[in-house]
């Protein structure tokens, strides 16, 4: 109800939402920038839905072409790229800096070879997906030691502590997979229908020309990054074949442990019967009534020997009783 009444009050007085920007142009040019829902519609044509989509916390992985933008949603990147500039939503994120350097880069400093020029629009793609593939390798290659670590330690020692900490990476290995197999189903989604890459040409559009003869540089940009988020999930996948290994290993000791211990709680069972029973055989022998029989003390050490000579007699015989019925295997 608060929520609703501030949101009421700001459409009341006029107060409009805006995101910090950072604009990377075709010629190299950077510039930061405070805008507005409808600015960002203004500038580069995209529909209220693909904005709305983009500034949602719950949206999915996209890249998609539209008339005059692509639209890429990527992981930590909220970004529209038009033929002659690319928008950052985003631009207060930490992450992005490594982003914009690369980008900016890209664009004052290409390839020496001319087949390897690419459309603007590309080689901003190019920077959104080198950013996003190698922070999903980074943080898989970090995993991967840590992973390896805290297995070893726990398969040395079983304590709360080391089982907390590969709790821990199970669920971060989880999550990041999550995140990796997103951006592959997108870039095999792309790779599969030759209509939504001739859609992100933009050039080409600006310019009437056909963007069907040229699709082979965009299949090939999107084909090499998709082998190394296909690194990446099998380096994961392999890291969660090495949990699935450890857990059966924890399971096994654990397994073995507590069939000692029922062993052993049938060896102190049975000792506890015997004890009991030669206790009561000593105590009827030593009970303080006149019978002639009790009388005779000298009897007493025969009794009491051959009480603890059948009691030997007789764990022993469980024992081996019980081995033979495969009770302490």
């Amino acid at each position: 109800m608060h929520e609703m009444i501030m949101m009421m009050n700001r459409r009341r007085s006029g107060i409009k939402r805006e995101w910090a920007v950072a604009v990377v142009g075709a010629g190299g040019e950077m510039e930061s920038l405070e805008a507005g829902k409808q600015e960002i519609m203004r500038r580069t044509r995209v529909a209220a839905r693909d904005l709305r989509r983009m500034l949602s916390s719950s949206s999915r992985t996209t890249i998609a072409g539209r008339e005059c933008a692509i639209v890429i949603n990527l992981e930590h990147i909220k970004c529209i790229i038009t033929a002659n500039e690319a928008l950052f939503l985003n631009s207060r994120d930490p992450s992005l800096v490594s982003l914009l350097h690369h980008f900016h880069n890209r664009i004052i400093l290409p390839p020496s070879s001319s087949t390897n020029i690419l459309p603007f629009e590309f080689v901003a793609l190019e920077a959104c997906l080198h950013a996003s593939c190698t922070a999903l390798e980074t943080h898989s290659n970090i995993l991967h030691q840590e992973a390896h670590t805290a297995f070893y330690k726990l398969t040395s020692e079983i304590n709360i502590l080391n089982l907390e900490r590969v709790r821990q990476i199970k669920n971060r290995l989880l999550a990041l997979t999550c995140r990796a197999q997103k951006v592959r189903d997108e870039l095999e989604r792309l790779l599969d229908n030759d209509e939504d890459m001739i859609e992100m040409y933009l050039t080409n559009k600006l310019r009437s020309e056909d963007a069907v003869s040229n699709i082979a540089e965009l299949e090939m940009l999107l084909g090499a990054y998709l082998v190394q988020i296909g690194g990446t999930l099998n380096k994961l996948f392999t890291v969660r074949e090495y949990a699935e290994e450890t857990e059966e290993y924890i399971n096994a000791m654990l397994k073995e442990k507590q069939d000692k211990l029922l062993q052993m709680a049938v060896r102190v069972g049975t000792a506890n019967v015997i004890a009991e029973a030669f206790i009561t055989v000593v105590g009827i022998f030593t009970i303080n009534i006149h019978i002639d029989l009790f009388q005779k003390h000298a009897l007493l050490p025969w009794i009491v020997g051959g009480c603890v000579a059948s009691s030997i007699f007789l764990y022993v015989f469980a024992i081996v009783w019980y081995r033979h019925k495969h009770l302490l295997d």
